[in-house]
């Protein structure tokens, strides 16, 4: 089993994201919120899925393309570190990724397949992994990085949105 990752193995401020994934089978965790993220956003029209909470701030179908876009890029980090590529990893600027997005352009079950695309990807990609590559260390946007904590990062942030979106888009 995938091993919760210790301190020491990720920048500080990825804590509070990997504090967000319970006590259990990360890989299970995954495919759980997998469901659970098909469930929130198949049950959306495409209105509800357009809807911002206040000026400013992001759709709901651009909450999806971001989670995506970041699981793709932190999958992409696992990948490279795993394997022992020792080059450093530049960072990413979600906001600029955000700039001039084709989110809001798109359906929602057009964000969903890309969605579940990029984490059937993460899925498979860490079932496949040897025990001792998710203990490998690397550098990413100038921090050290396992590839565990990647994985625990990913979970988190998707929860992280989760809640943002139970909290403030559909409750409203």
């Amino acid at each position: 089993m995938l091993e919760r990752p210790q301190a020491g193995e990720y920048n500080d401020f990825f804590t509070r994201y990997i504090g967000l994934a319970p006590e259990g089978n990360l890989i299970t965790l995954l495919e759980e919120q997998q469901a659970e993220t098909n469930r929130i956003f198949s049950g959306l029209s495409e209105d509800q899925a357009d809807y911002r909470y206040a000026e400013g701030k992001w759709s709901l179908k651009e909450v999806l393309g971001h989670v995506t876009d970041t699981e793709r890029i932190m999958s992409y980090r696992l990948l490279r570190i795993a394997r022992g590529d020792q080059t450093p990893l530049p960072g990413f600027d979600q906001d600029a990724y955000m700039e001039g997005n084709p989110f809001d352009g798109l359906a929602v079950t057009d964000l969903l397949d890309n969605y579940n695309a990029v984490r059937q990807a993460t899925i498979v990609l860490l079932k496949q992994l040897p025990a001792e590559a998710y203990t490998r260390s690397g550098i990413a946007n100038q921090s050290p990085l396992t590839a565990r904590s990647i994985a625990y990062i990913m979970y988190g942030h998707e929860r992280n949105h989760l809640t943002i979106i139970q909290e403030r888009y559909l409750n409203s």
